[in-house]
């Protein structure tokens, strides 16, 4: 039962002590997340109070269900980002058929997830790399920063997915600026920016929220044509299912994909680096797929929207003292009050506040340190990262996403079909062998003898290269070579293309009366030796488990008796093994 409800292992061994933490953590992360929730709707294209809805079901059921005990799930700008560009892109018309569409997506979003987990499949995310990530967040970030310039400015501006259109259109609008819209964003801003740098304990979100709301209501600021909120409806949402169709389905898929697995990589990115600073390891990679989908679900049933880990809440719970799930319950407390009782107030909270807000949120995702990290010693990966970047920034956030993913895999694809195969040399007469390239001054190169390392899976895709390389070096020798020793400790698996390639190499080497050995292979990778054809061409006796012994053998083959038992030992240790699993 644990395994399917892990709030039942932690509330089974709660401490009486935890409890004035995590309710301190609760209502302090309950503080941020009902402005943070309106904004982050806004972002979505939705009504501010979606953001609340969203704030609700989906952050009860993580904390049944979810493993991590410190991180806050509910509406981030990342997600509310995706949900804006990917619907953006649809021809849905009125604002009822867009809510919908929205509750469709976070039921798909959800569905996606749970049956990820349920296969078991959350090792996918593994595919989304830091450099991926990393410039897909930079580049969303900034067209968050320039979604709200409308608000910010207090002008109306047709909405695009393609940054330079955003900006394009802001340009034409300037002679419209309502400066006390602007005023009020750039003094938000600068309370917020000012109580961060002072200390963080400091609650400046809902501080300016507070601000904005008495200098409106007492200064009859709508007067002077600011934009606000507006009625925020008061009450808890009802029950609705969300209506299905395979049209939909068809045109909100490709989004839908991409929100399951940057929602589930930004959960366990969170989770693992609040547990590296905590040291505790209860984060199960499936069951938050789980958890994340079964939150994302039952929010859609409730006019919700998609949900996941949200970094800055995250840090101020962890700075807060956190425990357990339990301070997320106390957050849904306090978001139940204000949807009941508070809800009135926020008809005064001006747009450009919960612009600030979001403004100052995500303008730390633009990673530029990673950018110049990359630049300074990896151009491979900090191209992917500018090819993610740029089409992300340009052409659309889903894009960006699947073209960054592809050059990863290319990069990854390019780097394995031509791994560090190099010439090895004896060091002093030890049992070292190492590059006789970067330890030239140390290493005993001889003209009698190629002893070669291959750093990498030999398989279909770098076999050829294996091949070329192998012969390239047996050229260089010239007529002294006698023999080669391929060092296999680097190579972890060889398939059916490599070991036959393998195989008719070792044949054709023979065939040039040269003798060919292979040293320090692991067990995975001998057992397929034997398994293949390579140990028929090979023979066992030339077999070794070091390189050291490969060179004493080829060196005086007759002295072996002590070699010869210990290679007696590990073939009949090899053919036990291969009954034992026949």
């Amino acid at each position: 039962m644990k395994n399917i409800f892990p709030f039942l292992d932690w509330i089974s061994s709660y401490k009486k002590a935890n409890f004035i933490k995590d309710l301190l953590a609760g209502i302090t992360v309950g503080i941020v997340l009902v402005p943070q929730g309106m904004a982050y709707a806004m972002i979505a294209g939705l009504p501010p109070v979606h953001g609340l809805y969203a704030s609700l079901f989906p952050v009860l059921t993580y904390a049944l269900l979810g493993t991590s005990r410190k991180i806050a799930v509910g509406p981030v700008a990342m997600d509310s980002l995706l949900v804006a560009v990917g619907l953006g892109t649809l021809a849905i018309t009125g604002v009822e058929n867009y809510i919908k569409m929205v509750v469709v997506l976070a039921f798909m979003v959800g569905a996606i997830q749970f049956l990820l987990g349920v296969l078991r499949m959350g090792f996918l995310v593994n595919f989304l790399s830091k450099p991926v990530i990393s410039g897909f967040t930079s580049a969303a970030a900034i067209i968050i920063v320039f979604s709200q310039m409308k608000h910010l400015l207090g002008i109306s501006v047709v909405g695009s997915n393609r940054i330079y259109e955003t900006i394009i259109n802001i340009f034409y609008k300037l002679g419209e600026i309502n400066y006390v819209d602007f005023g009020i964003g750039l003094v938000g801003i600068a309370l917020l920016l000012g109580f961060k740098k002072w200390t963080k304990n400091i609650p400046g979100i809902l501080i300016i929220v507070v601000l904005g709301i008495l200098a409106v209501y007492s200064f009859q600021l709508e007067s002077f044509g600011i934009k606000l909120v507006g009625n925020v409806p008061s009450g808890l949402p009802s029950f609705i299912m969300p209506s299905l169709n395979i049209d939909d389905i068809e045109q909100l898929a490709p989004i839908a994909i991409a929100l399951a697995l940057v929602g589930y990589l930004e959960a366990i990115s969170i989770g693992k680096a609040i547990e590296d600073k905590t040291g505790e390891d209860t984060i199960k990679a499936n069951q938050e797929l789980i958890a994340l989908g079964s939150a994302n679900i039952v929010g859609s049933f409730f006019q919700g929207y998609p949900v996941t880990a949200s970094f800055s809440r995250s840090a101020i719970s962890f700075d807060a003292g956190t425990k357990t799930n339990l301070s997320a319950i106390f957050s849904v407390i306090l978001v139940v009050l204000t949807l009941l009782f508070l809800t009135p107030l926020f008809q005064y909270l001006p747009n450009a506040i919960l612009a600030s807000i979001i403004m100052v949120s995500v303008v730390k995702l633009i990673d530029i340190k990673y950018f110049k990290y990359l630049w300074q010693n990896r151009k491979d990966e900090f191209f992917v990262m500018l090819v993610t970047f740029l089409i992300t920034l340009f052409i659309g956030i889903t894009q960006g996403i699947l073209i960054g993913v592809l050059c990863s895999l290319l990069l990854m694809v390019y780097r394995t079909s031509k791994p560090h195969f190099v010439e090895i040399g004896n060091i002093g007469n030890s049992d070292y062998y190492k590059n006789v390239i970067r330890f030239a001054d140390e290493v005993v190169v001889r003209n009698d003898l190629l002893i070669v390392r291959f750093d990498s899976q030999l398989y279909f895709g770098n076999s050829a290269y294996f091949k070329k390389q192998l012969l390239k070096h047996i050229k260089a020798k010239g007529p002294e070579l006698k023999g080669i020793i391929l060092n296999a400790e680097s190579i972890n698996y060889i398939d059916a293309t490599a070991a036959d390639m393998l195989t008719k190499l070792i044949h054709d080497i023979r065939e040039r009366e040269l003798q060919f050995y292979i040293a320090g292979a692991i067990g995975p990778t001998r057992d397929i030796i034997f398994s293949t054809g390579i140990i028929k061409e090979l023979q066992r006796e030339f077999l070794f488990v070091k390189t050291k012994e490969a060179v004493d053998f080829f060196d005086d083959p007759n002295e072996v008796s002590l070699l010869a038992a210990k290679v007696a030992y590990e073939n009949s240790r090899m053919a036990k093994m291969n009954n034992v699993k026949k």
